[in-house]
C-alpha cells in the first residue's frame, strides 16, 4: 500500500504551477495574456498571487500570424515576475516616503533630527511627531493629526515650544 502525501495547510492554498499559452502561474505570480481593448494587440498582466489587482499591464507581443499573441515561455515569465517585482518595490517606497518624514534643525542643544510618522489607520488616522538628539537618545514624542506639515519652520517652533504637542 502507497502512502498518500498530504499537503498543510500554506502548501494546499498555493495554485499548483500552470504553463500554457496565454497563462503562467508560478512562484506566486500569475501572468495573464489578454485582449488589448484600447486596440487591436494584445496585454499581458501580472498578479501577485493574494493580490486583486494587477501590479504591472503592458503591451504583449503579436505572433507570427499578426493575429494572435506571441505564447508565454520561462524566459518572458521570469522577466515579467522581476519588472512587476520591482514595480511594487517602488511602489512600497513610495508609500514609506510618503509615511515617514525626516529633517535635522540645529538648536541650543545642538541638531535634533524630527519625524513624523503617519499612521494610516481606516477610522482614526493620526501620526507621530518625535524628536532625538544627536546621540539618538528620545527627547519627545506625541501624537498629532494625520495632516501634519513637518518643515523646518514647524520643527524649529515645536521645539522652542519645548516640544509641546502642536496647537
Amino acid at each position: 500500500m502507497t502512502s498518500i502525501p498530504t499537503l498543510t495547510n500554506d502548501e494546499a492554498d498555493l495554485p499548483e504551477a500552470l504553463h500554457e499559452a496565454r497563462l503562467w502561474r508560478d512562484n506566486g505570480w500569475t501572468a495573464r495574456v489578454i485582449k488589448n481593448e484600447d486596440d487591436d494587440g494584445w496585454a499581458v498582466e501580472m498578479i501577485k498571487q493574494g493580490e486583486a489587482e494587477p501590479a504591472l499591464v503592458g503591451p504583449w507581443t503579436m505572433g507570427r500570424d499578426k493575429k494572435n499573441p506571441k505564447p508565454l515561455d520561462t524566459a518572458a515569465f521570469n522577466t515579467l515576475v522581476k519588472t512587476a517585482s520591482e514595480v511594487l518595490r517602488r511602489h512600497e517606497q513610495q508609500r514609506d516616503a510618503l509615511l515617514h518624514k525626516s529633517l535635522y534643525v540645529m538648536a541650543e542643544a545642538g541638531r535634533i533630527t524630527v519625524t513624523l510618522d503617519i499612521v494610516p489607520d481606516e477610522d482614526e488616522p493620526h501620526a507621530f511627531l518625535a524628536a532625538t538628539d544627536a546621540d539618538g537618545e528620545a527627547l519627545a514624542r506625541v501624537r498629532v493629526p494625520a495632516g501634519f506639515k513637518l518643515s523646518p519652520t514647524s520643527a524649529a517652533a515645536w521645539i522652542a515650544n519645548e516640544f509641546r504637542k502642536p496647537g
